[in-house]
């Protein structure tokens, strides 16, 4: 059996646009406030406050830009890796069964919970795969490449 790999990643422009917008306020008063030593409004936020405020929209710029999507079946199962927050390993024996689907719009990108899917883990677009275990439990990973999956599933 041949291998089927994706990798994905928050590359939309518009998410990226509202991230580093949201950064430059206090990336500004980091310059305004610390560095140059001129408060930021009536009541400023405290030096340490807006040291803690800029590392915190760092942080959280660094973790979109390292978040990926990740999935790779072969013949022994199925892998998603959410890096750096999920990692699962199927082996073909717990899946019952596989299928290329339209979950929609399911409230979101990233990792979504109780949906009628089960968990749905994507990073954009409304397509994916749909796994159901032996016992019932199903979760969806999205995919940017359908066809190409459901022609890989068909060979398997």
């Amino acid at each position: 059996m041949k291998t089927f790999e994706e990798t994905q990643s928050f590359n939309q422009w518009w998410i990226w646009v509202v991230l580093i917008a949201s950064a430059c306020f206090p990336v500004y008063g980091m310059i305004q406030q610390v560095i140059l030593g001129n408060p930021i409004g009536d009541r400023p936020l405290s030096n340490v406050g807006m040291i803690l405020l800029m590392l915190f929209t760092t942080a959280l710029l660094l973790f979109f830009f390292i978040l990926k999507l990740q999935t790779k079946i072969d013949e022994r199962g199925i892998q998603v890796r959410f890096f750096p927050l999920i990692k699962k390993d199927i082996k073909w024996s717990q899946i019952t069964t596989t299928e290329v689907i339209d979950y929609g719009f399911v409230g979101g990108w990233g990792i979504r919970y109780f949906t009628k899917y089960g968990t749905v883990y994507n990073i954009k677009g409304k397509m994916g795969l749909l796994i159901t275990l032996k016992g019932g439990k199903q979760f969806v990973i999205g995919t940017q490449r359908p066809e190409e999956l459901k022609s890989f599933l068909k060979q398997r």
